[in-house]
C-alpha cells in the first residue's frame, strides 16, 4: 500500500458541485458514504458567526446564509479575476469575489464576525479536507496520500492550483489524472476480461461545472489517450442558470418585482430549480413551488421538458462540437467508435443523451458505469496502483496517461512558435533541441514558451519567459542550448536551457500564477487557427526559406574563420567566398520582408557561389550546426 503509517491510498473525484471519495479495499473498488450516508458530497463552505462547514451541512443550510456560503470554486481555481467567465459567474453569486495580488480572484465572508478572504485554492482545499476525513472515518486509520481529478482540459495553472489545495489539505497528491481517463479506469476495469481487442471508446463527461470529451483505445487492460478536448466552463450549473433566469423574468412579470439582488430569494429560487432539473430527467413536467419568495409573495409555476430543452438547447449543441473535434484529432471515425461512455450527472438530461446518440447514427450509450462515482472510482484504482496494490486486478492494468490540449514551443526572433510539444502528445513526455545563438557576441538569450494552434507567437498564449546571461561573446551559431520540455504525469510543464559550452543552466515551472487562456480564447485560437491556415502556411515557408539562407550564411562565414577547418582553404578562395557571404548577409540584412522565391533564388546564387569552392573541405557545406533554429534576442 502507499507506505506504514500512512494508510491506504484514496482516490479523490474534486467536482464543482458535487466531489466523491473512494479506495481500493477487499479486492474491490468502495464508494465511501458520506456521514449523512450519502455517496456523494456537495462541493459546499460555509462560514457563520460560530463555525465552518463544509459538504451536505453547508449545503443545507445555503438559503439562510446565501453570501458566506461558498460553491463553485472550480470555476475560480487557477483563473485570474479579469477572465471573462469569472466576472460572468460573479453576477450569479450571492458570495463576494473581488481581485487580489497579480489579478488573482478572492472570495470575501464574514466568519465568526470578522472579514476573512479565501483563495480558490483555500476553498477547495476545505472540501478536499472533508473528503479526507470521510475516507479516515471509514477505514480507521490516517490517509495522506491521495489521486485527484481535474478537467482534462485544466491547464498548467489550474493543476497547480489543485495540487496545492492537496497540500494544503495535508494530502501528498500522488497524482494529478484527468476526469475522462480516471473514467476509462473504471470502464476498463469493469470490461477487463471482455477488452481482449482493442476497444475505442470515446468518454463523455458532463458535470456540473466542466465538460470533457477523450478518445481512448481500450486493449487487455492497457488505456491509451488519443485526444482530449471539452469546456472548462460547461455542466449542470449552466443548465441552472438559464432556468433560473427564466423564472426571474416570470417573477418580474407576473409581480412587477426584481429579485435578482436578493441572494437568499435567488438562492431558495436556484435550489428548487436544480431539483426541477433533476426531476425533468424521469418526467415530463414538474412544479416549481416557493413559499413568501420575494417580500412575502408565495411563487408557483410549472415547468415542462421541453421548455427546459428549449432554454438550453443551444448549451447542449455546444456539447457536441468538442465530440466531433476529439473524434477528428484522434483520426478515428465515428462508426469506429466501439462504446461511448457517459460519466456525470448531467448526462441523465434526455435531450443531451438524445443529440450524442443522433450523432453516432443510433448507436446505444454504454449506462454500464455510475456517472456520478466512475471518476473517484478510476481514481482510487490509480492511486491502488501507485501505492503498490499487489492485487493482480490492477497490477495488469497499465496506462498510457493522458494528452496535452494544446501545443507548446517557443518563439523565435521571427515571431513564429517552433513547435516542439504538438496537440494531444502523450504524457508525461520530454521533447529535447539545440538551438543557437542568432547574432555575433551574443551575451544573453531569451526564451519564450508558447501554448496555441498558431504559426505567429503573437496569436498563441504566453506562458512564461526567461533570460540566459553570461553567454561567452562569439559569431552567431557557435554558442549552442540544449532546450528540454518536460510534461510530467501530472501536466505540468518544466522547460529548461543549457548553456553546452559554460554549462549554464535556467529552468522553469510554468505555473504562471496571473492565469491562463479560458475556454472561449482557446477556441478563438483554433478557429483563428483554421481561418488563417493557408496564410500561415506561407508565413512559414517564408520563414524556414529566410532561416535557411540565414544559417548557411552564417554557418559557413564561421567555417571559413575557423582556425581548424579554414587553414587549409586558399586565401583567395577564401575573400572570394568571404564577399559573397557579406553581401548575402547585407542582403538579408535590408529584405527581411522578402518573398519566399527571392529568398530562395538568393540561397542557390549563394551555394553556386561556394558549394564547388569547398568540396574537398573535409567540414561539410553548412557545418554541423546547419539546421539549428535561433533564440529569441534579449
Amino acid at each position: 500500500m502507499a507506505g506504514k503509517g500512512q494508510g491506504p491510498a484514496i482516490g479523490i473525484d474534486l467536482g464543482t458541485t458535487y466531489s466523491c471519495v473512494a479506495v481500493w479495499q477487499h479486492d474491490r473498488i468502495e464508494i465511501i458514504a458520506n456521514d449523512q450516508g450519502n455517496r456523494t458530497t456537495p462541493s459546499y463552505v460555509a462560514f457563520t458567526d460560530t463555525e465552518r462547514l463544509t459538504g451536505d451541512a453547508a449545503k443545507n443550510q445555503v438559503a439562510v446564509n446565501a453570501t458566506n456560503t461558498v460553491f463553485d470554486a472550480k470555476r475560480l481555481i487557477g483563473r485570474r479575476y479579469s477572465d471573462a467567465t469569472v466576472q460572468s459567474d460573479i453576477k450569479l453569486w450571492p458570495f463576494k469575489v473581488t481581485p487580489g495580488p497579480d489579478d488573482k480572484p478572492m472570495i470575501g465572508v464574514t466568519y465568526k464576525y470578522e472579514e476573512k478572504q479565501f483563495s480558490a485554492e483555500e476553498i477547495s482545499s476545505m472540501v478536499l479536507i472533508k473528503m479526507r476525513e470521510i475516507a479516515e472515518d471509514y477505514l480507521g486509520t490516517t490517509v495522506e496520500n491521495a489521486v485527484v481529478t481535474v478537467p482534462a482540459y485544466f491547464n498548467d495553472s489550474q493543476r497547480q492550483a489543485t495540487k496545492d489545495a492537496g497540500v494544503i489539505a495535508g494530502l501528498h497528491v500522488m497524482r494529478i489524472i484527468n476526469e475522462p481517463t480516471a473514467a476509462a479506469i473504471a470502464y476498463g476495469l469493469d470490461n477487463k476480461a471482455s477488452c481482449t481487442s482493442e476497444k475505442k471508446v470515446l468518454i463523455f463527461d458532463l458535470g456540473g461545472g466542466t465538460f470533457d470529451v477523450s478518445v481512448l483505445t481500450i486493449e487487455e487492460g492497457k488505456l491509451e489517450v488519443k485526444a482530449t478536448g471539452g469546456d472548462t466552463h460547461l455542466g449542470g450549473e449552466d443548465f441552472d442558470n438559464r432556468i433560473v433566469n427564466h423564472f426571474v423574468q416570470e417573477f418580474k412579470r407576473k409581480h412587477k418585482k426584481d429579485i435578482s439582488g436578493n441572494p437568499r430569494a435567488l438562492r431558495r429560487l436556484r435550489t428548487s430549480c436544480e431539483r426541477a432539473k433533476r426531476t425533468l430527467s424521469s418526467t415530463a413536467q414538474t412544479t416549481i413551488e416557493i413559499d413568501a419568495l420575494y417580500k412575502g409573495i408565495d411563487f408557483f409555476s410549472r415547468v415542462t421538458r421541453a421548455r427546459f430543452e428549449e432554454l438550453n438547447i443551444d448549451l447542449f449543441r455546444k456539447c457536441m462540437e468538442p465530440v466531433e473535434e476529439c473524434l477528428r484529432d484522434a483520426k478515428i471515425d465515428k462508426s469506429n467508435v466501439d462504446e461511448v461512455v457517459l460519466v456525470g450527472g448531467s448526462t441523465r438530461i434526455p435531450k443531451v443523451r438524445q443529440l450524442l446518440q443522433d450523432f453516432f447514427n443510433g448507436k446505444e450509450l454504454c449506462k454500464s458505469i455510475n456517472p456520478d462515482e466512475a471518476v473517484a472510482y478510476g481514481a482510487a484504482v490509480q492511486a491502488a496502483i501507485l501505492g503498490g496494490e499487489p492485487n493482480e486486478k490492477v497490477q495488469d492494468l497499465v496506462l498510457v496517461l493522458d494528452v496535452t490540449p494544446l501545443s507548446l514551443g517557443l518563439n523565435d526572433d521571427s515571431g513564429v512558435t517552433e513547435v516542439f510539444i504538438p496537440k494531444n502528445t502523450k504524457i508525461p513526455t520530454k521533447k529535447e533541441q539545440v538551438r543557437v545563438t542568432s547574432i555575433d557576441n551574443q551575451t544573453s538569450a531569451l526564451f519564450k514558451v508558447y501554448e496555441g494552434e498558431n504559426t505567429l507567437s503573437r496569436d498563441n498564449n504566453l506562458l512564461g519567459e526567461f533570460t540566459m546571461n553570461g553567454i561567452p561573446p562569439a559569431p552567431r551559431g557557435v554558442q549552442k542550448f540544449n532546450v528540454c520540455f518536460d510534461i510530467d504525469a501530472n501536466g505540468i510543464l518544466n522547460v529548461s536551457a543549457e548553456n553546452k559550452t559554460t554549462g549554464q543552466m535556467l529552468k522553469i515551472t510554468i505555473t504562471n500564477d496571473k492565469g491562463r487562456l479560458s475556454k472561449e480564447e482557446i477556441e478563438k485560437m483554433v478557429q483563428e487557427a483554421a481561418k488563417y491556415k493557408s496564410e500561415e502556411e506561407e508565413h512559414k515557408k517564408k520563414n524556414e526559406a529566410k532561416n535557411a539562407l540565414e544559417n548557411y550564411a552564417y554557418n559557413m562565414r564561421n567555417a571559413m574563420n575557423d582556425d581548424k577547418n579554414g587553414a587549409n582553404i586558399p586565401r583567395a578562395i577564401k575573400r572570394k567566398i568571404g564577399v559573397a557571404l557579406e553581401q548575402a548577409i547585407q542582403w538579408l540584412d535590408a529584405n527581411q520582408l522578402a518573398e519566399m522565391e527571392e529568398f530562395e533564388d538568393k540561397m542557390k546564387e549563394l551555394e553556386g557561389i561556394c558549394n564547388p569552392k569547398i568540396a574537398k573541405m573535409n567540414h561539410g557545406a553548412g557545418g554541423s550546426d546547419a539546421g539549428h533554429n535561433i533564440v529569441d534576442l534579449d
